[in-house]
């Protein structure tokens, strides 16, 4: 019997050992490969056998997709798929699936983590110590105005899994929460209690803090640009923990710069790689930037690892995948 080829074009993992052992078992022909910046003639001959093509963060373009010769499936490693080209990859029956029930805890906790690292000043906090230690006197005016959170208001963009997280945890903070999100279903707003779905730049101007959670597409790019945050307060924080093409990254340091609105917190890039040393919000003071890491838990690691192990069983029981991107259907011989 012919053996299910599964290629990896790149991986995060240490390793891949467990895999491995997994597709052994599975009688699988497993290889992988590390090629996130190759381009798409190595990416072809590297890859272009594969049945079911498993992908990080390279980029599955249309030419990629089109030098895929016996793919059925591909799995992309993680929430997004902006780096998968889906329009061309319906064109030639290939269905893309997603594992979007990974890191929802994670990601909302890193969120909170940068509301309340943003609200309570935590960077100034640290500097004010340093300063205190050396004079031998507490001086706290380079931290002012500082405001208590109960009692704000917090926007929250996209109340799918993670953005109904971070509702459901600020919730006890006594804040009143405003969400933003054409797509929520009456049913799931029932179901969270939420009683009223709110327009972009009303939320905006209303809200105390704002919190991006939503994929990144045609419609979301640059979503909040330089007119979305004339409107916000100016005592308003920002927060981005999605995808970094949601913000207009050079509007958000003017916007900072000249106090048009008071922080913001950062996990995302509009570039996947690290930013470059020179990039403006990195050594912006009103901006805490963390490293692109907020899915990262032990727990997390491992769960994304056997959901794609999952979906390749499930092709090889001829079941379709668990959550897929485009609205084909597998047909196994």
């Amino acid at each position: 019997m012919k053996k299910i080829k599964v290629i990896v074009t790149d991986y995060i993992e240490y390793d891949l050992k467990w895999e491995e052992e997994q597709f052994s078992k599975m009688n699988v022909d497993f290889s992988y490969f590390q090629l996130k910046n190759a381009e798409p003639k190595e990416l072809i001959e590297k890859v272009s056998e594969a049945e079911i093509l498993i992908v990080n963060m390279a980029k599955i373009n249309r030419k990629v997709i089109n030098g895929l010769e016996n793919c059925r499936l591909i799995i992309r490693h993680g929430v997004g798929y902006d780096n998968v080209d889906v329009e061309s990859a319906a064109k030639k029956n290939i269905v893309i699936s997603y594992i979007p029930d990974y890191c929802t805890n994670e990601v909302a906790e890193q969120a909170v983590m940068l509301i309340l690292a943003c609200q309570r000043r935590l960077i100034i906090q640290r500097s004010i110590l340093k300063e205190s230690s050396k004079k031998g006197v507490w001086d706290y005016n380079n931290i002012k105005p500082i405001y208590r959170l109960k009692g704000k208001i917090i926007g929250i963009i996209g109340c799918g899994r993670i953005g109904s997280t971070v509702y459901q945890m600020m919730k006890g903070f006594g804040l009143k929460l405003m969400i933003v999100d054409p797509y929520l279903s009456k049913e799931r707003k029932k179901e969270l209690g939420i009683r009223k779905a709110y327009l972009l730049e009303e939320m905006l101007r209303e809200s105390d803090i704002v919190t991006i959670h939503v994929s990144l597409n045609d419609k979301t790019y640059h979503l909040i640009g330089s007119k979305e945050l004339s409107l916000m307060k100016k005592s308003a924080i920002l927060i981005n923990t999605s995808r970094g093409g949601v913000v207009n990254s050079y509007a958000l340091d003017k916007a900072l710069r000249s106090g048009e609105i008071s922080y913001a917190g950062l996990d995302v890039y509009e570039e996947e790689e690290p930013p470059r040393e020179d990039f403006p919000l990195l050594c912006n003071e009103r901006a805490i930037v963390t490293p692109h890491l907020s899915w990262l838990s032990e727990e997390a690691s491992w769960d994304i690892r056997k959901k794609i192990v999952e979906d390749v069983r499930r092709y090889l029981n001829k079941e379709q995948p668990r959550f897929k991107v485009n609205k084909l259907k597998i047909q196994f011989d």
